[in-house]
C-alpha cells in the first residue's frame, strides 16, 4: 500500500465558503430584523393605546383599531423591503452584479405600471384608505352592498367575513360605496307597530320606560351611550300605526342591544295589554234571510245555479265551458 498520499487542497473553496457564509448572515439578519421590527411596533402600539386609555378613555376602541390596521401594513411593507435589501445583497456577495438587474427591474415597473394600471389602481386606493382612517380592523362595514366584519386591510385588497363565515376579498380600486357602521358609534334604529286602538303617547311611555330600565343595568350601562331617542309616529300601516326610534350604542353593539329590547317590549306590551297587531282578514256572511232562501233549495237546484254562475264568470272573462271543451278535445 503507498504511503506517499497527501490531503487533496481545499484551499480554491475557501472564498465560497466565505460567499456562502456572507450570504446566511445577509438572510438571518433580514429575519431577525423583520422580527425585531415586528415586536417593536406591537411594543409601541401597546404603550399608545395605554397611553390613552389613562387619558381618554372614551376613543380608546377607535384608537386600537386605528393602530391595529396601521400598524399591520406598516409590518408587512418594513418586511418587504428588509428582504428586497437582503436578497439583493445577497445575490451581490454571490457574484451577481445587481446594476444592470436594478435597471431592468425598472424598466420592467414601468412597463407593468401601463400594463396593469388596476393594480396600480388598487394600492393608491389602500394607501388612501389608510391615510384618511375610512375603516379599521374589526370594522362592521358595506362594501358595494355586501356586509361584513373587516378581517384584513392590504394595500390592493380588504378582506370582510360575513355572519354566514363567508370570506369576501375587494380590491381597494374597486369599491365603489363603503359604509361603516361602527366607527366611534352606532344606532339601533327601529319601527315598532301597534294597534290603531292604542294610545300612542302610552305606548311611547313604555318603550321609554323599558330602554331606561335596560341603560340603568350594569349589564348593559357600557354598551349603551344615550337614552332612547323616540322620532315619532312614523307612517300608517295597513293594521297597524308604526313609531320610529332609536339608541345610540358603542360601535358594535346595537344588534345585541336592539334583540335585548325587542324581548322587553314584548314582555311589557303584554303586561300593558298592548296589541301588536298582524294582518287580519274580515268575512261577511250573508243575512237570515238571504240564508233562508239558499237553504230552501234542492240538492240539483243549488248545484245548477253554482254552474250558471260559473258560466257568467267565464263568459266575463272571455272564455265559455264549450270552448275550454274543445280545447281539451283537440289536446
Amino acid at each position: 500500500m503507498p504511503s506517499d498520499w497527501t490531503m487533496p487542497n481545499l484551499e480554491f473553496l475557501l472564498p465560497y465558503g466565505v460567499r456562502f457564509g456572507r450570504v446566511v448572515l445577509l438572510l438571518a439578519l433580514a429575519f431577525g430584523l423583520s422580527r425585531f421590527i415586528s415586536r417593536l411596533l406591537f411594543h409601541a402600539r401597546s404603550q399608545v393605546l395605554r397611553f390613552v386609555e389613562d387619558h381618554s378613555a372614551g376613543r380608546a376602541l377607535e384608537l386600537q383599531k386605528r393602530a391595529a390596521t396601521v400598524g399591520e401594513s406598516m409590518r408587512k411593507a418594513i418586511a418587504v423591503l428588509i428582504w428586497a435589501v437582503a436578497i439583493a445583497m445577497a445575490l451581490r456577495e454571490v457574484g451577481f452584479d445587481i446594476g444592470p438587474l436594478i435597471a431592468g427591474a425598472g424598466i420592467v415597473g414601468i412597463a407593468v405600471g401601463f400594463g396593469a394600471q388596476s393594480l396600480v389602481r388598487d394600492v393608491i386606493s389602500g394607501a388612501f384608505m389608510l391615510v384618511e382612517n375610512q375603516i379599521r380592523v374589526n370594522d362592521v362595514v358595506l362594501i358595494n352592498g355586501t356586509g361584513g366584519l373587516v378581517e384584513e386591510i392590504n394595500l390592493r385588497t380588504t378582506v370582510l367575513r360575513s355572519q354566514d363565515g363567508a370570506v369576501h376579498v375587494f380590491p381597494n380600486g374597486a369599491i365603489q360605496t363603503l359604509s361603516n357602521l361602527t366607527r366611534e358609534f352606532s344606532y339601533y334604529v327601529f319601527d315598532l307597530g301597534v294597534s290603531y286602538k292604542e294610545d300612542t303617547d302610552h305606548v311611547v311611555r313604555v318603550i321609554r320606560e323599558v330602554a331606561e330600565q335596560m341603560r340603568q343595568e350594569p349589564q348593559w350601562s357600557a354598551a349603551i351611550v344615550e337614552p332612547l331617542d323616540v322620532l315619532g309616529l312614523d307612517k300608517f300601516a295597513d293594521s297597524a300605526v308604526v313609531i320610529k326610534a332609536r339608541i345610540k350604542t358603542r360601535p358594535i353593539q346595537q344588534w345585541s342591544v336592539g334583540r335585548e329590547l325587542n324581548r322587553r317590549f314584548k314582555k311589557a306590551f303584554d303586561q300593558e295589554g298592548i296589541e301588536i297587531p298582524f294582518p287580519q282578514r274580515t268575512l261577511s256572511f250573508a243575512s237570515n234571510q238571504d240564508a233562508a232562501v239558499v237553504g230552501g233549495l234542492s240538492r240539483e237546484e243549488l248545484k245548477r245555479l253554482i254552474r250558471e254562475v260559473l258560466a257568467e264568470s267565464s263568459s266575463a272573462a272571455g272564455e265559455s265551458p264549450t270552448n275550454d271543451h274543445s280545447a281539451a278535445n283537440a289536446g
